[in-house]
């Protein structure tokens, strides 16, 4: 028989299980939390979360001063520009109709009968919404024929975008923005039209999607040249559902972007994005598509990156707003000044970011070795002394463990200047995927998902460099089937500047 335990022994037993229970609950509530936060909270990380520090009095978790005076002048800034805002005014090239609202009826004083004479005008504008429209385009190609010899004489057909299809570039382009850039289903924008007598069944609206997918192929892959001939990249993937055939259901695939944006550390290439879509999540992915890039990648912890890294041609970085997410994550559901402490640690990191975005590389450097370089030190040895005070399993050794375990590839940005801090271009060039997979619900098959790719390609690329994506597709869609495919190059959005949007952002 098993000896008893004493009294003592006993409690003590009763208490480890006791706390390794609460331990377990804890971190299951979390999670639950967390859960809940990703599919009905805001996605957003600007709550101020900060203001909690001084309910804790213990000197450990004070913010440093330099910190605080970063968060305060952030703070102060945001309030200035608020503070500042006022109605935009409306773009110069927006047809205007004037309408002269005449004070008198006749020239004739109302008080006196005095003759009037000009004396300045008020002017107020309001913005009006003129409806689409569809139109027929009829290409009328007259024959002649020779008196002489019967030869008959007629103009060649105009060249259509899809063969023999109904659509012009126009719709194309509507149909196409309207999915992939407004988040429109087809079946939605087929009764939209329907409203204006015209029958388009979603299976024709699916047809047209293909059949410019197929015509923009080449266009697309000289825009993953240019993406991959890049010194450094962003990547990151997002699920899509796609439609299983056969099995009434849905499995999941993934849409990977690939971005090229410098413009941060002061470099004047165009910036570019490039979507692969794979049936799974599998390494092999990601491998294909960066076979012929050598350079830096910068990209969350994923491990089927790995095998990329261990052939010396790519070098990792990694990414700040992740190791930062896992620590709001906990602040918001626990209050837990340790994570509290962390978000503003980092955060101090993110204001010297944002003094030295958009200079050159060297300068940035230089500037981050001399500011950030002793903060991570710091930050490191804080968070190897914190996680040892912490229970193993629970959800801030995890958030400490991520960033301990990634420390070379999340430091290395502040030795070399094209590096930036985190990720946030990729993950900002999934936000349309994330939107449009809320309507549309799943795509209808493999194929479906690479013309998603392609066409979210171009449009994302036309976004970042300034450029309207209706008038874009348009112009491209009328041109590409006639245009040389050596000359595809001269159809990137950066080449097409008359599509330039005025209002839009500078990048």
């Amino acid at each position: 028989m098993p000896t008893p335990l004493a009294p003592t022994d006993r409690e003590a037993a009763l208490q480890a299980v006791i706390d390794a229970l609460k331990q377990e609950n804890d971190y299951l509530r979390w999670q639950l939390a967390r859960a809940r936060r990703e599919r009905f909270g805001r996605s957003s990380e600007r709550g101020d979360l900060l203001g909690q520090l001084p309910l804790y009095e213990e000197p450990a978790q004070a913010v440093p001063e330099a910190m605080g005076q970063t968060i305060a002048a952030k703070r102060v800034a945001r309030s200035a520009r608020r503070a500042g805002q006022s109605r935009p005014s409306l773009p110069d090239t927006l047809p205007r109709e004037e309408i002269v609202h005449a004070a008198s009826d006749d020239c004739a004083c109302p008080a006196c009968g005095g003759a009037l004479k000009p004396l300045g005008e008020d002017v107020s504008e309001v913005l009006e919404y003129v409806p689409a429209s569809f139109k027929v385009v009829r290409h009328v190609r007259p024959k002649l024929a020779c008196g002489r010899c019967d030869v008959i004489v007629q103009a060649a057909a105009p060249g259509r975008p899809i063969a023999r299809g109904l659509a012009g570039p126009g719709l194309l382009a509507q149909v196409l923005v309207s999915k992939y850039c407004d988040h429109q289903p087809l079946y939605r924008q087929s009764a939209i039209y329907d409203r204006h007598g015209v029958t388009l069944s979603r299976s024709t609206l699916a047809d047209w999607v293909a059949g410019s997918s197929r015509l923009l192929r080449p266009l697309v892959a000289a825009l993953q040249r240019h993406v991959m001939s890049g010194e450094k990249i962003h990547a990151d993937d997002t699920p899509v559902p796609v439609l299983a055939p056969g099995r009434g259901k849905t499995k999941t695939g993934r849409l990977w972007t690939y971005v090229r944006d410098d413009h941060a550390a002061g470099v004047a290439e165009p910036a570019a994005v490039w979507f692969g879509y794979s049936p799974d999540r599998k390494g092999e992915h990601p491998v294909r598509h960066l076979k012929d890039f050598t350079g830096i990648l910068q990209a969350d912890g994923y491990a089927g990156f790995n095998q990329l890294y261990a052939t010396g041609r790519i070098q990792e970085a990694a990414c700040w707003a992740h190791v930062r997410r896992k620590f709001y994550d906990i602040a918001e559901q626990q209050a837990s000044p340790v994570a509290l402490q962390a978000i503003a640690r980092i955060g101090a990191l993110y204001g010297i970011e944002a003094e030295v975005r958009g200079q050159l590389a060297p300068m940035r450097q230089q500037a981050r070795q001399a500011r950030a370089g002793p903060l991570l030190a710091s930050l490191h040895d804080w968070l190897r002394d914190t996680t040892r005070a912490l229970p193993r399993k629970s959800a801030l050794a995890g958030a400490i463990h991520y960033a301990l375990a990634r420390w070379t590839a999340l430091t290395r940005y502040v030795d070399d200047g094209r590096i930036e801090i985190d990720n946030n271009p990729a993950e900002r060039a999934l936000r349309g995927v994330a939107l449009g997979r809320k309507n549309y619900l799943f795509a209808g098959s493999d194929a479906g998902g690479h013309s998603a790719a392609a066409i979210y390609s171009l449009l994302g690329t036309a976004a970042m460099n300034g450029i309207e994506p209706m008038a874009y597709l348009r112009e491209v869609l009328a041109r590409i089937g006639d245009h040389p495919v050596n000359r595809v190059d001269e159809l990137l959005p950066w080449n097409l500047a008359l599509c330039a949007a005025p209002s839009a952002k500078a990048a």
